[in-house]
């Protein structure tokens, strides 16, 4: 480590030293050993990226979050800028929700090159955390771990609420019905309507809670507790089961597709655009694991590009396969608020049309879709302790966070306030508030990591890569503007929410977390 400082300004750029992580990463005993091709790090990014998010938040993205009467907060903040004032709601993308997939996609590549060039410089496992907090020094680290902790929360809410939209649904199937107040959230923003139309709750708070959600991560964070792992073979069965769900989907649907679903095509314009991919970016979260497995390939320069455009190329295919499928079947508006758009769409066409096709699509579209979010909810739950531990461990947080568990071996505190602090807001809040604070964490995260490969490359020009992100800093800054833009497309609100929990994170950190890091003031 270095040594301590004893100024704020030298200990908040503080950084731990990547001389001796690199040392230990080329022992014999804990060199990585470069077996990794770009086929394997195409499958690899495929089941990262293949999750759950296809599945909930496209229908958020697609009609958007409607409002009767236009507010400051609810309004988008290219919308806001763009019309000199408030709009009603967030717009939805409609039809032209491929538009903003293929948008997204290019952003992710450009990130993802970004997320390559920082993992190679620093071979250890860890999350853009703990190499930014040896590049670009401890208050930067402290605010990716700070915004982590925010993404990892609310991506795995926003799931959870879709998982338990498709419980729902699966009772349904299998003729059991419950009272709506213990399966939905207590907020519905655009209220709750029976098949019939009739409102069976108010926009606004009601008296419920979404019991499924809550009890899936419960059930989860007992098991992240005892520290079962999925095996590599359990991971690549659950990776197919969700593209074969996928698949039949997309070609079961085709023949139910009705061209005047799609006029007009781009309903909301460019706004909507915009809006769609701010919110549907969350169904792309996770292609940068295959940037972290570059210290790992035979030829990082060449393997670690090719699985990222690829992992990318082929995701975005089903996916713009799925809007298109889906905007086809039912009209682009009546997905509005719905977390679980695909399978709903099935259930309705298969009511109207009677359809035993349909019926069975319907289950099969419903046990990938649940196996995939279990997957993806267990997954992300370990990263969000993981960031608390590694956190807790460089004493930026409560040592209690750190500790493990006597028998299990895991970090069970911090497992356990993980899962109950997305437990309760999954069982309060709608699917489309979730997602939008999930992305913004996740778009600032990309927008720190691309200014770090800049800032890098000009304090440590010298410093061995493994990989390179090609054309200077041209992709870098790219993918910064990219960010921001997707970002403007999110409401006002959420961007207060996301300022609010930044600040609560720095007032953190400046009175209490700086006075116990490593690289604290001797004299405190």
């Amino acid at each position: 480590m270095q040594p301590r400082d004893t100024t704020l300004p030298r200990q908040i750029f503080a950084t731990k030293s990547i001389d001796k992580l690199i040392d230990e990463s080329e022992r014999p005993e804990t060199a990585l050993k470069k077996s990794l091709g770009p086929v394997s790090l195409t499958a690899l990014g495929i089941g990262a990226v293949i999750g759950s998010g296809i599945f909930t938040v496209i229908g958020t993205a697609i009609a958007g979050n409607p409002a009767t009467t236009a507010t400051f907060w609810d309004s988008p903040v290219i919308d806001f800028l763009l019309h000199h004032g408030a709009v009603a709601g967030r717009p939805g993308a409609g039809p032209a929700l491929a538009i903003s997939m293929i948008l997204v996609a290019i952003v992710c590549a450009f990130t993802g090159l970004c997320y390559a060039e920082l993992s190679s410089m620093i071979p250890i496992a860890g999350s853009a955390y703990t190499y930014t907090y040896a590049t670009l020094g401890e208050l930067i680290a402290w605010i990716i771990g700070w915004d982590l902790i925010l993404e990892y929360a609310f991506s795995n809410m926003s799931v959870s609420v879709g998982f338990a939209a498709h419980v729902v649904d699966l009772l349904d199937w299998m003729g059991f019905h419950f009272h709506p107040k213990w399966l939905s959230p207590a907020y519905l923003p655009l209220g709750l309507q029976d098949l019939q139309g009739h409102d069976i709750y108010k926009a606004g708070w009601h008296f419920g809670f979404n019991i499924p959600a809550f009890l899936i991560v419960i059930i989860l964070t007992m098991i992240l507790v005892r520290g079962i792992r999925e095996s590599a073979k359990t991971n690549n069965i659950m990776v197919l089961v969700k593209i074969a769900a996928i698949l039949i989907f997309i070609f079961a649907g085709i023949s139910f597709i009705h061209p005047g679903n799609y006029h007009p095509f781009s309903p909301n314009g460019w706004p909507g655009v915009l809006a769609g991919g701010s919110i549907i970016f969350f169904t792309y979260i996770g292609f940068d694991s295959v940037s972290t497995a570059s210290e790992e390939c035979k030829q990082p320069q060449r393997d670690v590009p090719i699985g990222i455009i690829a992992t990318l190329i082929v995701c975005t295919i089903l996916y713009i396969g799925v809007a298109l499928v889906l905007t086809g079947m039912v009209p682009w508006f009546s997905v509005a608020g719905d977390a679980a758009p695909v399978v709903n769409a099935l259930k309705r066409l298969s009511t109207d049309t009677h359809s035993t096709k349909l019926h069975i699509v319907r289950l099969i579209v419903l046990l990938g879709a649940l196996v995939g979010m279990i997957s993806s909810i267990l997954v992300f739950q370990l990263g969000q302790a993981r960031v608390w531990f590694a956190m807790s461990r460089d004493r930026l947080l409560p040592d209690i966070f750190s500790k493990v568990h006597p028998r299990y071996r895991t970090p069970a505190f911090a497992t356990w306030v993980a899962g109950i602090l997305v437990a309760i807001p999954a069982g309060l809040f709608d699917v489309g508030t979730l997602a939008e604070l999930s992305n913004i964490g996740t778009l600032f995260a990309f927008v720190l990591v691309s200014i770090g490969v800049v800032v890098l490359r000009r304090r440590q020009p010298e410093r061995y890569r493994g990989f390179r992100v090609p054309g200077g800093p041209v992709i870098p800054i790219l993918s910064v503007l990219f960010c921001v833009l997707l970002m403007t497309g999110l409401p006002i609100r959420t961007w207060e929410r996301f300022f609010v929990w930044l600040v609560i994170g720095l007032f953190v950190y400046f009175f209490y977390s700086r006075k116990r890091s490593e690289f604290a003031d001797l004299q405190g």
